[in-house]
């Protein structure tokens, strides 16, 4: 792919105490993908990845931080995501965890069927066709919050994709950023489903969806976030 394509293209991290990932995740962006432009925006780490951060975006222009830690503003995952949408300035955007859970190789597979004149695509998901590792209790929960969170979208008559609550896509910003103007109220921003937020908005057949499978790796740095509290704002995402 010609490189110059890439300056359509943001790359969206969300960060929290992810201070070894997402420099990691960084740098394997900045030598595959030349010239993308990468939005990393931090919701008050407590550890040093907003020092790491900074030396990166010292060295390399290409890197746009935000300390979300520094407003007066609700926290959470979606908030992050939206706030690093509303300031790039691409025609596309993706969203991709620090964790090193998602394959960045994978992020090339998105950005072809997404500027791909043929497809006209208006959203890839990332899918994990296969999760390394979880335990059955683990597996059994998400299978189950997955049902009814495709249960939801069928009855609305809304748009779904086999992974409707992944955190790996690509998206025309345009078309997000007006989906959520016209619905805040309804997604979730100190949730962590901001994928499942977006369809829960958009009505069969209104977009054209594509989807790349992968392998979801085992976290390789600090420990899972998800918890009680996600589990509630997950709800609250179900009925909003």
């Amino acid at each position: 792919m010609n490189i110059n394509r890439y300056n359509e293209f943001s790359i969206i991290i969300p960060t929290l105490n992810e201070e070894k990932g997402a420099v990691i995740l960084i740098k394997k962006i900045i030598k595959l993908y030349k010239n993308m432009k990468i939005i990393v925006v931090d919701d008050g780490s407590i550890d040093n990845t907003a020092s790491n951060i900074k030396k990166l975006s010292q060295k390399y222009k290409q890197i746009l931080f935000i300390n979300r830690g520094k407003f007066n503003i609700k926290k959470g995952l979606t908030g992050s995501i939206i706030h690093g949408i509303l300031v790039s300035n691409t025609k596309y955007v993706i969203v991709i965890d620090a964790d090193l859970q998602h394959p960045f190789q994978k992020i090339k597979n998105i950005i072809e069927l997404l500027n791909n004149s043929n497809d006209d695509n208006d959203l890839v998901v990332g899918v994990r066709a296969n999760v390394i590792n979880w335990k059955l209790h683990r597996k059994i929960i998400s299978r189950i919050l997955m049902s009814i969170g495709s249960f939801i979208l069928i009855i609305t008559n809304k748009e779904r994709c086999n992974d409707i609550f992944s955190g790996f896509f690509g998206i025309k910003r345009k078309l997000f950023l007006k989906i959520y103007k016209s619905n805040k109220k309804r997604f979730v921003d100190y949730g962590f489903k901001v994928l499942f937020d977006f369809l829960k908005c958009i009505n069969k057949g209104n977009i054209k969806i594509a989807e790349v499978p992968y392998i979801f790796e085992n976290r390789k740095y600090n420990k899972s976030k998800a918890g009680a509290k996600q589990f509630i704002y997950l709800i609250k995402s179900f009925i909003t």
